[in-house]
């Protein structure tokens, strides 16, 4: 695991919300990410065969590109989740939707085998939601 932010309170909240996402029935890796910079705030699970740090920097680019074109269609929605369906695995991206959380995402891969994705996207927005930034 790592964890980079500043504040002790922020990290062991992060730490907490990082090892609940990684108890979701499948999941391997996690991160949240700040999508501005590109770079994680913390991260868990992953491997020499997912480095979940590359994997987080790289969403940062399907976010802005789907933010930017909500904002191009004028649409007045937001972005719950966005979900990438690979042969073997789901990622999951949710765009932190609190005021604190503006410009951050929690990414969430998981192995599409062992995987209940309703049931993961749920749990997500509840960790999530006891996200305190």
């Amino acid at each position: 695991m790592s964890v980079h932010p500043p504040e002790a309170g922020l990290t062991s909240n992060l730490d907490v919300a990082l090892k609940s996402a990684m108890t979701i029935d499948g999941a391997f890796a996690v991160a949240l990410v700040d999508y501005t910079s590109g770079m994680t705030l913390g991260t868990m699970g992953g491997g020499p065969e997912f480095d979940i740090t590359v994997a987080a920097a790289g969403n940062t680019d399907v976010v802005r590109a789907k933010l930017r074109t909500i904002e191009m269609l004028g649409l007045p929605d937001t972005v719950e989740d966005i979900l990438i369906t690979l042969n073997n695995q789901y990622h999951i991206i949710r765009p932190l939707s609190s005021v604190n959380g503006h410009g951050l995402f929690l990414y969430l891969a998981l192995a599409k085998s062992r995987a209940n994705l309703a049931l993961a996207r749920h749990q997500l927005r509840g960790i999530e939601e006891g996200l305190q930034l």
